[in-house]
């Protein structure tokens, strides 16, 4: 929603300043679907404003449940004719989280992830990006789930770093008491690595989670299959990572796509341990293993096996790890599978 255009729109009709805080608080907080359903507005008002504001950015298109309940995922048409897709994904009962798109499409190249098979199209506004939390609170109240929708994280479609502007004003108004309230903690941004990036995070939003898209612990590797590496590469993370664990004091998360034969090696294995204890503070760095989630790529999921020996080798040098738990891959919703693609709504 266009907080700018809506506090304009209600200066002009000489409205009282209260009802603005009226109206954020119902669309916000309440996910009310539309203004004739604040009750406190006058019911002449309520028609007046539906008519020149929107509450929302874009149009559903297409909703995916997965079978066993905790993914849902929405392919959403946006004023452009272009699509994205997010996510409302339950980690533990009772907890929602949205998972946000930050661009259409993505401009990075990870072989393994179908989101830049298309490539980019456009970064998305601030407002097309808290409208999907908006679209989930709403979402949420109309289909009666139950729980707590809780945490947001940037791990949509896109490479948030390369839309900062957008994302820093949708982290504040994320974050806005009279807005969505939602607490800095309870956000989480994930980035292959941007040149200056993390440390700009590490002083503009400190409290914010940051995971990194790590995947490979070994140079030569990274670049063959993330093109950004080639820029950006191991060696500035060894310098960016420990910035943002001094300035910060917060745990990084290292996340690691189990390919079969690709990095799930004992070398692999090796490699990844040697980066992570050449960094300062290291304690505060957590890999989280993720089996693949199939994409069209040549790409294959680690056997389980293989991803439990991998966790135990990088325990064995008292690194923390965890295997997680990919939620919605049965509706092309897990972590690597966003596209919005034309044949991905069919």
């Amino acid at each position: 929603m266009d907080f700018i255009k809506l506090e304009t729109f209600l200066e002009s009709e000489k409205t009282p300043r209260y009802r603005l805080d009226q109206i954020k608080k119902a669309i916000c907080k309440d996910g009310v679907f539309s203004f004739s359903e604040i009750s406190t507005l006058p019911k002449n008002f309520r028609e007046k404003i539906r008519k020149e504001i929107g509450v929302l950015s874009f149009q559903e298109d297409k909703i995916s449940k997965s079978l066993d309940g905790r993914s849902i995922k929405a392919s959403l048409k946006l004023h452009d004719g272009k699509y994205m897709e997010s996510v409302l994904i339950s980690p533990k009962p009772g907890i929602w989280s949205a998972c946000v798109s930050s661009q259409v499409g993505c401009p990075m190249g990870c072989q393994f992830c179908a989101t830049g098979e298309d490539g980019f199209q456009r970064n998305l506004t601030s407002e097309e990006i808290t409208d999907q939390i908006l679209f989930w609170k709403q979402y949420v109240k109309k289909n009666k789930i139950s729980g707590i929708f809780s945490n947001i994280v940037f791990m949509g479609m896109g490479e948030p770093f390369l839309n900062w502007g957008d994302i820093t004003k949708s982290i504040k108004d994320l974050t806005a008491p009279k807005l969505f309230g939602f607490g800095s903690r309870s956000i989480s941004i994930s980035t292959v690595g941007i040149r200056g990036a993390i440390e700009k995070m590490a002083k503009e939003f400190p409290q914010v989670n940051l995971a990194i898209s790590l995947h490979f612990g070994n140079n030569k590797k990274r670049s063959e299959y993330m093109p950004i590496n080639k820029e950006y590469g191991l060696a500035d993370l060894k310098k960016s990572i420990p910035y943002y664990l001094r300035k910060t004091r917060r745990k990084i998360f290292l996340e690691y796509i189990m390919l079969e034969d690709v990095n799930d090696s004992r070398k692999d294995a090796e490699d990844l341990a040697k980066f992570i204890k050449s960094i300062d503070d290291n304690y505060l760095l957590h890999v989280n293993l993720i089996k693949y989630n199939k994409t069209s790529g040549r790409f294959m999921p680690s056997t389980g096996i293989r991803i439990n020996e991998f966790k135990n080798y990088l325990e064995s040098k008292k690194i923390s790890v965890t295997i997680r738990k990919s939620l919605g891959e049965d509706i092309q919703g897990a972590c690597g599978q966003l596209a919005a693609r034309l044949d991905s709504r069919k």
